[in-house]
């Protein structure tokens, strides 16, 4: 099964509000103009418009402003939200920095191809914005590092679009995981089944006029207009985006990561295979992470354990010294002794449930708090991801250390923590 049908039917599925959390019995009670938050959205193919779509279904949400380098897109998210809040006084723009320099905007979503995040979201919070951003989180290290540096000087609030998060499911993997039923849990299997897209040969051509190519491009190194490495098919060339493992890392990784806050990373050991074609991520890549007192394995297949082959193309299996529990996105089973354990009615609810992902960040705004998905808590999920990455780029297995943020006496690896800008779209 290639991965590009996957993740179609997985903003198919969002789309309906499934992920976004958002079907509130108040959806149509009127919200004072002085309560509502004025939100902008910038980038909007398939998540832009689920971004947009989940923040018109909350009534104290004004949509005022969308954004996107092409027209086409711009031109059908305005008729989409036409439909959606008919009268509204939304402008369009093609250049986010338009919408930044406008003080009656409160917030942004941002849900461009990855390596514009870290910009965006610093821009922003510089223009006294918080912002909704779409994972990854950034593209390299330093990205991560510039936008927490910023978001505390500036005093923002953020949140990193792992609607997942948000469901009841992880709270209560959470809640299982930390209870101790498992006994103390030691090693981590974390994977992500399918292969990213067989582009075959280049077709170089002229952009066509309604997208401005050299801002799609922003920061990312100057190249010809190929339609295959645009919209949505990005995320499988390096200069953009992660390839399957940078696409879906954050999904899983988070329950994993929420549940068990590792600490003391030592060591990323990545392997794998190029892809084909002219996509130049990796095929597949399988990492190998040892922390202080646990083991985390990212693999490209399912591993062999109890439950893995029936949870479809991706999952998260926990082992601890008692007992195992293995999830996806919707379900979780915990086997003690080997036995599968039907009733977990003893292990009470600890963690707050949440209102819905962006009501979470509606919620942050208007309170000055940080949301469930916080940057702060966004970077320690995501770094490890970009660590895995180049590991596998530089062919060997690397040595961390945590308090500087450095590989340990290999400055090649070191030199691609930080992704070299094109210098007329370095913006920050």
């Amino acid at each position: 099964m290639k991965l590009i049908s996957n993740r179609r039917e997985f903003l198919r599925k969002t789309s309906i509000a499934g992920m976004g959390m958002l079907m509130f019995p108040d959806m149509l009670r009127k919200v004072a103009a002085s309560d509502r938050l004025r939100v902008a959205h910038i980038g909007l193919g398939g998540m832009g418009n689920a971004h947009m779509k989940w923040f018109a279904a909350i009534p104290e949400v004004e949509i005022v402003a969308l954004c996107d380098v092409d027209q086409l897109h711009l031109d059908s998210t305005m008729k989409t939200l036409d439909t959606l809040r008919p009268g509204h006084k939304a402008q369009a723009y093609k250049d986010f920095r338009h919408i930044l320099d406008r003080k009656d905007i409160d917030a942004i979503s941002c849900a461009t191809p990855d390596h514009w995040h870290s910009q965006v979201a610093t821009l922003a919070f510089k223009a006294g914005k918080d912002v909704y951003c779409e994972k990854p989180l950034s593209h390299d290290v330093r990205g991560g590092q510039e936008m927490l540096k910023n978001l505390n000087r500036y005093d923002r609030v953020f949140q990193l679009g792992t609607q997942i998060h948000a469901g009841d499911n992880y709270h209560r993997v959470v809640e299982l995981v930390r209870s101790g039923i498992l006994g103390k849990v030691h090693t981590v299997r974390l994977w992500k089944s399918g292969f990213p897209p067989d582009f075959g040969p280049a077709a170089y051509q002229p952009a066509p006029k309604n997208l401005d190519w050299d801002m799609w491009l922003g920061p990312a190194p100057i190249s010809e207009y190929d339609p295959q490495r645009c919209h949505f098919n990005w995320r499988y060339f390096s200069d953009y985006g992660g390839g399957v493992f940078g696409d879906f890392w954050s999904h899983i990784a988070d329950v994993a990561f929420w549940a068990l806050q590792p600490k003391g990373l030592k060591s990323i050991n990545a392997r794998g295979e190029q892809n084909t074609g002219i996509s130049n991520v990796q095929r597949w890549i399988d990492v190998d992470y040892e922390y202080q007192d646990l083991n985390i394995f990212w693999t490209s297949q399912a591993p062999n354990v109890p439950g893995a082959a029936s949870r479809g193309n991706i999952g998260a299996y926990f082992e601890g010294e008692k007992g195992t529990l293995i999830c996806d996105y919707n379900t979780h089973e915990v086997r003690i002794g080997g036995e599968l354990m039907l009733d977990l009615t003893k292990v009470p609810i600890t963690v707050e449930r949440s209102p819905g992902h962006q009501q979470n960040f509606v919620n942050a705004v208007k309170s000055r708090t940080q949301p469930e998905s916080n940057l702060e808590y966004a970077r320690k999920l995501t770094l490890p991801m970009h660590l895995g990455l180049i590991s596998y780029k530089v062919g060997r297995k690397l040595e961390w250390s945590e308090n500087r943020e450095k590989f340990k006496g290999d400055r090649e690896a070191n030199s691609l923590l930080s992704i070299e800008k094109r210098k007329e779209w370095d913006l920050t």
